[in-house]
């Protein structure tokens, strides 16, 4: 009987072990430890910001779904992997805390066979001076209802007469998730409207990308209307449309009660007033350690600086003259212990897709690589398959690949809640990582590369709500619904 542990259960890791559960059966063990006992679906989590979810529609409680897989679950937070053993136990482990009420601040040994590292990402608030004190938050559905409550008292004083300004997007020079702040100005924008209010709203964008439409991928050309658009046009028509203004190219560095300050390229310093805001902040790895069989930290080794798990790409410094795409993992395998694999946001990229830029003072403002959503879960997927395959068949290899570099993705950005007024803007890349090689003119398939906004956009997001918390929570032919 073989064991696989997966660590985390966001999109990935959940997913890595629905899969695992039906294609292993009862012959072999499967153990999820996460400290969360709910499981998310983090693309509502900006309607459940505007007050339009609820955070109960949007998140479910874990234990009876891996009970009813069999699948044994822990709730506890994974503190340190130990790849060779240790003195005591002479096969690899993770040291585990356990933040469940009945056990909580107990600490286990779990010992695996294969193990997944799927933690995600740490919300790195403190990154930035003042910005979890002053400022709101859509990351999880808790931050994302505290974000509501604020955001009536907001509506509140307009509706009294008062003019309010809303500043949405990134809370740090290296922030990613462009993607989900973009949503939720753009939501604020059409709920305001609906109250006609916008005489007394001053929206604004303030984001670290050089150009907007960047969304962390270096941006992209789309086919829309039958005319190749880049998404900086594609974006800007949309802001001006809702009546967005932006600040972009921007590094926010200190967050006050009513006030950011922020950085730009040209190494220049400002400030910018608000009375509400989310930005999001940037993100970390989880902050596991990793020690071998004697003790000493080999942090370093199985981890980047930012403690993400490296894996199978090319983390070979260059300039960014030299990036390809064949630097981009395919089969998310650790480059050191070939039993343990990461997913998800916990692998470390190899190098942004961005082009990286530094202010004239040092400071880096640029998106680090999006890897939520869709290419989560596909990574998930195939991670959880070729352990399958190696343990039924006692070989090595890996059949299925899962490249961001040859994978493409689709992503619905909602523009407004609404069944017959609500807008999304429907976008498809392949593949998610520029192959400048393969594609030298747009860096993509401009086949397979779109852009498209309305309102069958909204109902695609709305049916997909439902439609992944179905997969997530293994209802009857689950497996179907792709990822």
């Amino acid at each position: 009987m073989a064991k696989v542990l997966v660590l985390g259960a966001g999109i990935s890791g959940h997913t890595a072990v629905t899969y695992l559960n039906r294609y292993l059966g009862k012959k072999h063990e499967v153990v999820m430890v996460s400290p969360n006992s709910n499981f998310q679906w983090v693309p509502s989590n900006i309607w459940v910001g505007v007050g339009l979810m609820k955070p109960d529609q949007v998140k479910f409680k874990l234990a009876p779904v891996y009970k009813k897989l069999g699948v044994e679950y822990k709730q506890a937070l994974g503190i340190s992997i130990h790849p060779e053993g240790d003195a005591e136990i002479d096969s690899a482990y993770v040291s585990i805390r356990y933040v469940s009420e009945d056990r909580e601040g107990e600490e286990e040994k779990v010992t695996y066979d294969y193990l997944i590292n799927a933690t995600g990402p740490k919300l790195n608030f403190d990154a930035t001076k003042g910005l979890r004190e002053h400022s709101n938050s859509v990351c999880t559905y808790d931050h994302a209802e505290h974000a509501w409550s604020n955001l009536q008292q907001a509506y509140k004083k307009m509706e009294n007469g008062e003019k309010q300004t809303f500043l949405i997007g990134t809370g740090h020079g290296l922030a990613t998730c462009q993607g989900a702040a973009f949503e939720y100005v753009l939501n604020i924008a059409f709920e305001v409207h609906k109250r006609k209010l916008s005489h007394l709203a001053d929206i604004w964008w303030i984001s670290n990308e050089y150009e907007l439409g960047d969304f962390g991928m270096g941006g992209a050309y789309v086919k829309r209307n039958g005319y190749i658009t880049p998404t900086k046009v594609f974006t800007e028509s949309i802001l001006k449309e809702y009546g967005i203004r932006w600040i972009k190219r921007a590094a926010v560095q200190k967050v006050e009660a009513g006030k950011v300050y922020y950085e730009n390229l040209q190494g220049e310093k400002h400030t910018k007033g608000f009375d509400f805001s989310m930005l999001i902040p940037g993100f970390a790895g989880a902050g596991l350690k990793a020690f071998a069989k004697d003790g000493s930290d080999i942090s370093d080794i199985i981890f980047a600086a930012n403690t993400m798990m490296k894996v199978d790409a090319d983390y070979t410094p260059k300039p960014y003259e030299e990036w390809s795409a064949s630097d981009w993992p395919k089969i998310y395998q650790n480059s050191t212990y070939e039993n343990m694999y990461a997913s998800g946001i916990a692998f470390a990229p190899p190098h942004t897709m961005s082009k990286p830029m530094t202010s004239p003072n040092g400071t880096k403002i640029f998106p680090t690589p999006p890897r939520t959503g869709m290419p989560s879960g596909v990574i998930g997927k195939i991670v959880a398959q070729n352990i399958t395959h190696q343990i039924k068949t006692g070989k090595k290899d890996h059949p299925h690949e899962a490249s961001m570099a040859t994978m493409g993705a689709a992503c619905i950005v909602s523009a407004g809640y609404g069944l017959f007024k609500g807008k999304a803007a429907v976008m498809t890349v392949r593949p998610i990582v520029q192959d400048w090689e393969k594609y030298p003119k747009w860096g993509r398939s401009i086949k397979d590369t779109v852009g498209v906004v309305g309102t069958a956009g909204h109902w695609m997001k709305l049916f997909m709500h439902y439609m992944f918390l179905y997969k997530a929570k293994a209802k009857p032919f689950w497996w179907l619904i792709p990822e």
